[in-house]
């Protein structure tokens, strides 16, 4: 009798231990690959997956932003290859662009002076663009998350308004547009990763030097809550959600154009530093397929609009 209550109190802190291990993180490493570069190379351009290929939309690559590119690429990672797609309707920089059931929606940005509305519509299996409701803010450099079907235009840079704290959803299944709780801290030049149904807002540039403040907004909901803020603040990085951790990708300060990589795990609220990207750039764009991070594109200073495409490999370590 005494051995088999032995034997059941072994297995059950056997049990207890394996559940404990279960819950500890995984920590993760990043081993960097460059791949086919760009055909344009470029920066302050927008990205939108679809059914594993990546989508890199607008830009510029000159001095000064004008004219803006209207050019639209696709990347095949299987392939490594790209191909010229059917231009955006409106060429533009700044702008966002979120994917709802295999469609691309590019949205706002600026064309020289103007501050744009536009929401252009890209159908991947026909190659064509289409003209939807406007979004109701003119902006630009602020962040996009889709979350059940709806898209969440957040923060950016607007007329006279440099900081804006605006939140608009809009839902491609009616083409409308509706305004929710504004974010906590203005900011533009941020970024967004969603897991599990939240979007945290990233970064950016507040009133001051770039900000590490990070937001949590829960749709369901309609609220914001702080999260841990960023190591150091930063602007104008990019954003890549594998196995839901956010992967914070390039920096700029003054002249210095960093490789770094930080994770994010919304589960325990910390922040690590990860393996660097070779080419340190800012102004890119990440895509994300079968749990590989492709960072594209991007700045460099002085005339280097960067064709360049690295992917980053995620494994336990």
């Amino acid at each position: 009798m005494r051995k088999i209550v032995l034997a059941a109190i072994l297995l059950l802190l056997a049990l207890a231990s394996l559940a404990e291990a279960e819950d500890e993180p995984v920590d993760t490493e990043i081993t960097w690959t460059t791949k086919a570069s760009m055909p344009t190379g470029r920066y302050l351009l927008a990205v939108g997956v679809v059914r594993g290929k990546i989508y890199a939309i607008g830009g510029c690559n000159v001095i000064g932003c004008f004219p803006t590119l209207d050019t639209v690429e696709e990347y095949d990672p299987t392939t490594d290859r790209w191909a010229t797609k059917a231009s955006m309707l409106t060429g533009r920089v700044f702008l966002a662009a979120g994917v709802v059931n295999d469609r691309i929606y590019a949205i706002g940005g600026q064309d020289g002076d103007s501050f744009l509305t536009t929401v252009e519509e890209y159908d991947p299996a026909t190659d064509r663009w289409t003209t939807k409701a406007s979004m109701p803010t003119a902006r630009r450099g602020f962040a996009i998350g889709v979350v059940r079907g709806k898209i969440y235009a957040i923060g950016g840079y607007g007329k006279g308004k440099p900081y804006l704290t605006t939140v608009e959803e809009y839902d491609p299944a009616a083409d409308k547009w509706t305004t929710k709780a504004p974010m906590p801290t203005g900011r533009w030049a941020l970024a967004v990763g969603v897991v599990e149904g939240r979007i945290y807002a990233i970064g950016g540039w507040s009133s001051g030097p770039s900000t590490a403040v990070v937001e949590e907004y829960d749709p369901a909901t309609d609220r914001w809550a702080a999260k841990a803020p960023m190591p150091k603040g930063k602007r104008g990085f990019a954003i890549g959600v594998v196995d839901d951790k956010i992967y914070i990708i390039g920096d700029r300060i003054g002249d210095d154009f960093h490789t770094t990589v930080e994770e994010y795990d919304p589960a325990t609220n910390r922040w690590e530093t990860k393996a660097p990207m070779p080419t340190g750039r800012n102004t890119l764009i990440v895509g994300v397929v079968k749990d590989k991070i492709y960072a594209i594109g991007g700045y460099q200073g002085g005339n280097s609009y960067l064709a360049t495409v690295e992917e980053g490999t995620i494994t336990p370590e």
